[in-house]
């Protein structure tokens, strides 16, 4: 990336480290993620520097420690939350744990505007994390807003040292792309000269030399990430590319032939299709945990994925194309730093046979960097139709997750018909498309009603709409008057199985979109 400006990211272990870098290459400046003890003279081709926010506390022995010369360089540097914590306890500022924490929306008062706040309301919505905060400013520093009477932004402009309290980054502060431009362009000089096109050249450059000639083997689900990472590595100048699409006993009513027509329409001419449904689903029976869950089909995963390899002459040491996003490794706790929290292991991320792969330097994961919308970005350069790109987010372990309890072959029939249902209203009623993601679920509970004068005692569902940019956070969609009642008599008039459907209004955080 010599050829353009670099912001550099250290990483402290926050859920949303990706997502700034998202936000700043929506501006079309190129960012790179490093582990928060990355020395300087590592970065020092840097424009800007960003400390990102994480779970620990400064005043804490087990704070991640960094390189104090970052702060000193000259080179402009933004912290965030916890990265606005760290600046202002090394210039001698007092971090304190508040009485209480702020969490979800709030409002600051923009006392003093500058360059970072150049274009700003006087007020301005945000979005805060933290239970820590900056009581007492260092010495030169100004505050620049405050929330609740306590430091919401500040900065030693002399230094070029900047702090937020609140997360510029995500879809909840309306305004934050702004601030991250006034910072990343205003204050850090940066030209806006990168693209999705230089991210599939450099991407596809890193794939001939992971792989080089080596034959390799993707399999596709019919999502866009897992098609995108096929066709990356496909349009590289490698090997052949053998794309495999498994049937795991996990997909939504009539997806498998839906999925498979899908693939050959796009010219995947010679892809393989299998069924292991039987597997998965005798390797499920009794299985409750949601991590357990995850961990039994991962491993099937790999199990299947050798299996089909043997098969076309391909030994242990082919290369295995995955469609693994950053969130994905963020909420498994595999970010780029040492301290991430795991939220829940996903399949394709924490498994001991995924790990060993990617130990190995057997898996190819072109996305690993992105988020969703990231890649739907990408998609649209390599030519993916609407439908494909738009297509919402269906998770590895399908329904296993999106039923709390045991995965039982007549309860996903039951959970295929009541999704069915509601997604097909979704798209008769003009609301797919403004939904991020929307699914029916299985409580695990059973409820008591009255049919036909009769008792009855049945399943509860639970659907589930969110809307959100990246799936780091999400709020759940606010549907006209009547359609969810609407959605509601159909699934229980047509699912006998189902007595009862309620609608999920938690957000995320603190709720994950999918249900387990």
């Amino acid at each position: 990336m010599a050829s353009t400006d670099i912001i550099t990211i250290f990483d402290f272990g926050s859920q949303y480290t990706q997502l700034i870098a998202r936000r700043i290459r929506r501006l079309n400046v190129y960012t790179r993620i490093v582990p928060h003890d990355t020395p300087l003279s590592e970065v020092e081709d840097s424009k800007g520097f960003i400390l990102s926010g994480g779970p620990s506390s400064v005043y804490e022995t087990s704070f991640p420690r960094y390189d104090p010369e970052i702060l000193i360089s000259g080179v402009p540097v933004l912290g965030i939350c916890l990265g606005m914590q760290a600046i202002a306890n090394q210039f001698g500022g007092r971090v304190r744990k508040g009485s209480i924490g702020e969490y979800g929306s709030s409002t600051v008062d923009i006392q003093y505007s500058g360059r970072i706040f150049e274009g700003l309301e006087s007020q301005e919505k945000v979005w805060m994390s933290h239970g820590d905060s900056v009581e007492e400013v260092p010495a030169n520093f100004k505050v620049l807003a405050i929330s609740d009477g306590i430091a919401a932004a500040f900065a030693d402009r002399e230094r070029q040292l900047y702090g937020f309290q609140f997360h510029p980054e995500v879809s909840h502060t309306p305004h934050g792309n702004k601030m991250l431009e006034n910072f990343i362009v205003a204050i850090c000089g940066c030209r806006q000269d990168w693209t999705p096109a230089n991210y599939i050249q450099e991407t596809r450059e890193r794939i001939r030399q992971q792989i080089g000639s080596s034959r390799s083997v993707a399999f596709v689900s019919g999502g866009v990430d897992s098609l995108v990472a096929y066709i990356l590595v496909a349009g590289a100048g490698v090997g052949r590319v053998y794309p495999i699409f498994v049937n795991n006993g996990l997909l939504r009513k009539g997806e498998a032939h839906e999925v498979e027509e899908r693939l050959r329409q796009l010219g995947i001419n010679d892809l393989v299709c299998v069924d292991y449904s039987q597997m998965f689903l005798d390797s499920l029976k009794g299985v409750n945990d949601p991590e357990v869950k995850r961990q039994v089909i991962g491993d099937l995963f790999m199990r299947v994925q050798e299996d089909e390899m043997q098969k076309l002459g391909l030994d242990e040491n082919t290369p295995l194309i995955q469609g693994s996003l950053y969130t994905d490794f963020i909420e498994s706790g595999f970010g780029v730093g040492k301290v991430a929290q795991r939220i829940k292991t996903h399949h394709n991320i924490g498994s001991p046979l995924v790990q060993r792969r990617r130990e190995q330097g057997l898996l190819v994961e072109p996305l690993r960097e992105l988020f969703k919308d990231d890649v739907r970005y990408i998609g649209l350069e390599l030519g993916l139709p609407e439908e494909t790109i738009w297509r919402h987010p269906f998770p590895g372990p399908g329904l296993a997750i999106r039923m709390v309890g045991e995965v039982a072959p007549r309860r996903l029939d039951i959970l295929r018909e009541a999704d069915w249902r509601y997604i097909e209203d979704l798209k008769n009623l003009g609301l797919y498309s403004q939904i991020w993601q929307a699914f029916a679920a299985l409580t695990g509970v059973r409820s008591v009603g009255v049919m036909g004068d009769n008792r009855a005692y049945k399943e509860v569902a639970v659907l589930r709409a969110v809307t959100s940019e990246d799936g780091m956070t999400a709020e759940p969609f606010n549907f006209p008057q009547g359609v969810l009642q609407r959605i509601s008599e159909r699934i229980v008039n047509e699912v006998p199985d189902i007595g009862r459907v309620f609608y999920d209004t938690t957000p995320k955080p603190p709720a994950t979109i999918e249900l387990e």
